[in-house]
């Protein structure tokens, strides 16, 4: 027996941003799946400061709808700007602060 066939999500960000205090940046995800984009779709960013070794949730996207998680300094500065439908996962962070350097991940599950 071959092995069972699974369907994958290629998930696509840039590989650096950058952006100046102040001003606000747009963390761009966007991803393909040879599945149609169920309604369980689920999207989920995660933040690692620079220098740390734990990373936080800070927004996911789930049943439809936009959540800010109630953690770290981002949930009164970021916007939700995606669009599942388009595989469009992107998010705007506003009023930069030498606090958001680090690593942002972009997570997506489309299950079956």
């Amino acid at each position: 027996a071959g092995p069972s066939p699974t369907s994958s999500i290629h998930v696509y960000t840039q590989r650096e941003v950058y952006g100046t205090v102040g001003s606000h940046v747009t963390l761009s995800c966007s991803f393909w799946s040879s599945e149609w984009i169920s309604e369980d779709i689920s999207i989920t960013w995660h933040f690692q400061a620079e220098g740390s070794r734990d990373s936080i949730s800070i927004f996911h996207y789930a049943k439809g709808q936009p959540y800010i998680d109630d953690v770290g300094s981002f949930k009164e500065r970021m916007e939700w700007v995606g669009n599942p439908q388009r595989k469009d996962g992107s998010i705007v962070i506003h009023n930069l602060d030498y606090t958001d350097n680090g690593t942002f991940t972009c997570d997506v599950k489309n299950p079956p």
